[in-house]
């Protein structure tokens, strides 16, 4: 019991961690609304570099911008495999969480790949079908005034009247801020780390405080706290859980280790999967050191969240094409990198 209290510690760190990095973002998301469509207009080389930055951003909002700016044939379909390698969806959260610097490491591999693997894809392959099947109207832009108007004059209202939603929020942050204060959450982290996701966590309050009512009720409440936190932190627990369990009672090192291969194409496949929380599993592993990096930079270029779900409503066949380049790229570097001993 000792041991599940402190998975389901450790599982509230990390998600409270992932979800103000998700208001944070969340916010940048929306104050900088439209700024990127000028940008992807010209040099395709600058066209697969955004891309592979806003793949390279923690959690779905670059890739579902992107599958946005593909539909509308804003960007190329190179560019959209760009971004979908370079994502590693909600779990770049979790893995920026547990490690940092292999996290920091992983994503400048990804979005390198992302963007060579953008430019093959454009050089051979034409989804003339595809894009037959694919509207082309303008991009409907958020552009709601009470969304993008943050006015001091709201601050002392946010305050002293706050409704619900807000002092939700207000009261989640203000609590995982005490338990990492008093060492309850993350104790275990060097100063520095703690450091860092106290910062974040006080902007994330910050940004809760000077919110319109708006953004608090359909950015952070209904797409963030409903949607996406509760399935982050069941993934989160239940992977570890998992883990540690059947750590306890299988030799699972021994087998892993004696059978990488294998494991390497179950990372590759599972990929296929568009939904962030298979790929935990890997992160897991690496985490304790079962898998080599070279594993877990496979299951990042295959995985890509659910970043490509809102392209199944556009294109299915579209979103098969990216899945399976993306599995061929993540086999072929996955495979250098396990060969190399990386």
């Amino acid at each position: 019991m000792v041991a599940v209290y402190k998975i389901f510690l450790h599982s509230i760190m990390i998600t409270g961690f992932v979800f103000v990095m998700m208001v944070v973002i969340e916010y940048i998301n929306v104050q900088s609304r439209g700024l990127w469509q000028k940008s992807f207009t010209g040099n395709k080389w600058r066209q697969y570099l955004i891309a592979g930055i806003l793949g390279a951003i923690p959690g779905c909002l670059g890739a579902f911008t992107m599958v946005a700016m593909f539909s509308h044939r804003l960007v190329s379909f190179g560019a959209l495999v760009t971004t979908m390698i370079a994502t590693s969806g909600d779990e770049a959260f979790v893995m920026f969480a547990m490690f940092p610097k292999k996290a920091m490491l992983l994503t400048a591999i990804i979005l390198v790949v992302g963007i060579l693997a953008g430019y093959i894809t454009d050089k051979f392959y034409k989804p003339k079908k595809i894009l037959e099947k694919i509207s082309s109207h303008q991009l409907s832009l958020h552009d709601e005034p009470d969304c993008k108007y943050f006015g001091k004059d709201k601050i002392w209202g946010n305050l002293f009247h706050p409704r619900l939603n807000r002092l939700a929020v207000a009261i989640i942050i203000l609590s995982l801020i005490a338990c990492v204060a008093i060492g309850l959450l993350g104790g275990n982290l060097d100063i520095w780390m703690k450091i860092s996701v106290l910062l974040a966590f006080l902007f994330s309050l910050f940004i809760v405080l000077t919110v319109p009512d708006h953004f608090i009720k359909e950015h952070i409440w209904e797409h963030i706290v409903k949607m996406h936190l509760p399935r982050i932190f069941l993934w989160v627990f239940g992977t570890i859980l998992f883990m540690h369990f059947l750590m306890s009672y299988i030799d699972v090192q021994a087998w892993i280790s004696s059978n990488m291969f294998i494991v390497l194409l179950v990372a590759v496949f599972i990929g296929i999967i568009p939904e962030s929380g298979p790929h935990l599993i890997f992160v897991t592993l690496f985490a304790q050191g079962s898998i080599p990096f070279s594993i877990l930079l496979a299951s990042s270029i295959s995985q890509d969240g659910h970043g490509m779900l809102p392209m199944l409503a556009e294109s299915k066949r579209g979103f098969i094409v990216v899945k399976l380049m993306n599995m061929v790229y993540a086999l072929v570097f996955g495979m250098i990198g396990y060969l190399i001993g990386f």
